[in-house]
């Protein structure tokens, strides 16, 4: 009695996380600490770097009443109590999904950043290079406490919501950030410097959750073009008029003071901010990315059993096999 096994029905095996997985938020980190490192050695230590820094500071003679609407009503909104709200809503979303690695990893974020960034504050120098007097206000904590509740917010929700709460955060965090040098609260490389820090601690938080996961099949999802497009279009406009204003202000202090107006620096500064806001959300939605859960491939049918006389059984019938 001629027989046939049917063979056994295997997935096929999820392949591993590579090194780059692992090893891009450290990247960040880095880059991020350089960048405001950077920042301070110029705006902060050099005498040009002050002076084109506090003119972008000085020059928000901004008096149309919607607008300082907008501001007022923004930097009022930013409290304590607000910030931590969020946190909480933050931590406890994650556990809700039973991601602790998730929850964790927001509240080390928010902690890690606004205390990098008041010890800054109070440890670090400004010399008087530019004959304005005023504490050391590098970097701002108003900006680090929204960027780091936003990132917080974006980690912990589903992939599904995280676009377009990015979205959001960046509009939030962009007028957070000019409005706190419209009031004469920070000049705009604090705020450059604030996002710079929260880059760095999202990326360390970021990287022990992706170490404690280091084992789970696949990778993470890309973030949809719905999120990356818009703020590669703002990053894009705004960045090129800010270095465009950065280079006729620079000009304009080096040598010839009334080239260009505060008006003018300051919107210089703000479109610095937006760019800078811009290019740390967009690093932000490909680090904080959902896993992409790796399915198996489909199984292969198994081949058709012979009857006795070697035909083969109809399709969707059941055919006996083993053997005596």
């Amino acid at each position: 009695m001629t027989t046939v096994l049917a063979s056994p029905q295997q997935a096929t095996p999820a392949r591993p996380r590579g090194a780059r997985h692992l090893l891009a938020p450290i990247g960040v980190a880095l880059l991020a600490a350089v960048a405001a490192g950077a920042l301070y050695q110029v705006f902060v230590g050099t005498t040009l770097g002050q002076r084109v820094d506090t003119v972008a500071m000085r020059g928000a003679d901004v008096h149309h009443p919607r607008v300082v609407e907008v501001l007022e009503r923004t930097l009022n909104g930013t409290s304590l109590a607000s910030m931590v709200l969020v946190c909480l809503f933050a931590a406890v979303f994650g556990m809700l999904r039973r991601r602790l690695d998730l929850a964790l990893g927001a509240a080390l974020l928010v902690v890690g950043a606004n205390v990098t960034t008041q010890l800054m504050k109070t440890q670090l120098g400004r010399p008087d290079l530019d004959g304005f007097a005023m504490p050391n206000s590098f970097p701002s904590g108003h900006t680090t406490a929204a960027a780091s509740v936003a990132f917080a917010v974006v980690l912990v929700l589903p992939q599904a919501l995280r676009g377009m709460v990015a979205l959001v955060g960046f509009a939030y965090v962009s007028v957070i950030a000019i409005a706190t040098v419209w009031a004469e609260w920070h000049r705009p490389s604090d705020t450059v410097a604030a996002l710079a820090v929260t880059a760095a601690w999202g990326a360390v938080a970021v990287f022990l959750i992706r170490v404690r996961r280091w084992n789970a099949p696949g990778g993470t999802q890309p973030p949809s073009r719905l999120v990356t497009l818009p703020l590669l279009t703002i990053g894009a406009v705004t960045g090129a008029a800010g270095l465009v204003g950065l280079a006729a202000v620079t000009m304009s202090e080096r040598s010839m003071p009334d080239l260009v107006s505060g008006r003018f620096a300051f919107l210089t500064g703000s479109a610095a901010i937006a760019a800078a806001t811009a290019a740390v959300f967009l690093v932000w939605v490909r680090l904080a990315a959902g896993d992409r859960l790796v399915t198996e491939t489909p199984l292969e049918p198994a081949k058709p059993a012979l009857q006795k006389s070697g035909v083969p059984a109809p399709a969707g019938r059941r055919v006996k096999g083993g053997t005596k």
